[in-house]
């Protein structure tokens, strides 16, 4: 029974891994935007604003989520609970 769980968490952890560098990848640098050089502030534009509800802000919670699952399912697994 213990080896069926640990085997299932350590898919799960896998999976969370390949997820957490796919989002990764797919998100855009920090760089500044072309209103740096027109003189219009960045943080006036309508995708800032609203950055929450876009894809970006999605990808900035979903790398957050799987960021806390990475770490906890580490430790739950170094931990040595199921062997």
């Amino acid at each position: 029974m213990a080896f069926v769980v640990k085997l299932l968490v350590n898919i799960i952890y896998l999976g969370v891994c390949v997820g957490l560098v796919a989002i990764i990848i797919s998100q855009q640098g920090k760089t500044q935007s072309l209103g740096a050089l027109t003189g219009q502030a960045s943080t006036d534009t309508y995708w800032a604003k609203n950055k929450g509800r876009s894809k970006e802000g999605r990808l900035r919670t979903a790398t957050i989520v799987l960021t806390v699952l990475f770490f906890a399912l580490s430790i739950f697994l170094n931990t040595g609970i199921v062997d």
